[in-house]
């Protein structure tokens, strides 16, 4: 049992990462699973495969339209070996209900996919209860930036964060992003709000580095 209780229509900052610091994700596939994974699996109703889901709203027997959301999803942003999300609770227990099928489903593909055995992650997720308004906007920018924060490269070219629902795609299949745009002119306002931010992230992130060294 979890010590900290998830307090419903409170949004949380939730990360985890591989066991001893490994990859969790190795190639594109790996990464679309995951992705695909966080859209199935958000909903109140039991959901045993993604294999039987599919198979289910293919034949028009699950109508996905009228599930009900475990969580609202408004950032994300998958590493190599970690992955941030930004949620807000939506059921009773429905942030660890979704993580458990998330992380559980995850390793269940990662281990038959790579002929291993045993534990992916690093023990159970991290949550952080984000408070106020300007704490969700700026975690917003840490989140959506977070391949860029860590030095992994241009994360305008990644495809495996949500930056892109918020600066250029439209409709998001997978985030709310209206509790974060609403708070700004527009997306171009937005753009600059997360790369001033992000820049001091990184360079203070590069600095903590390099006093441990």
């Amino acid at each position: 049992m979890r010590k900290d209780v998830l307090v419903e229509e409170e949004y949380y900052h939730v990360y985890n990462r591989g066991v001893d610091k490994r990859n969790i994700f190795l190639c594109d596939k790996d990464y679309l699973r995951f992705l695909e994974s966080m859209k199935e699996f958000n909903s109140t109703e039991p959901i045993y495969s993604l294999y039987l889901h599919n198979e289910l709203k293919r034949r028009g027997v699950l109508d996905v339209g009228r599930l009900k959301k475990l969580v609202e999803i408004i950032c994300y942003c998958l590493n190599p070996n970690h992955f941030h999300l930004i949620l807000k609770q939506k059921t009773k227990n429905g942030i660890s209900e979704f993580m458990k099928r998330l992380g559980g489903g995850y390793t269940k593909y990662f281990n038959h996919h790579y002929k291993r055995s045993g534990v992916l992650f690093q023990g159970k997720f991290k949550s952080i209860r984000i408070k106020t308004n300007a704490h969700l906007l700026y975690l917003s920018a840490y989140v959506n930036r977070n391949y860029f924060v860590h030095g992994y490269g241009d994360d305008f070219k990644w495809k495996y964060s949500s930056l892109l629902d918020y600066v250029e795609r439209g409709k998001s299949e997978i985030c709310e992003t209206k509790v974060i745009l609403e708070k700004f002119k527009d997306k171009e306002d937005y753009r600059g709000f997360i790369q001033e931010n992000a820049l001091y992230m990184k360079e203070k992130k590069e600095e903590e580095k390099f006093l441990l060294e």
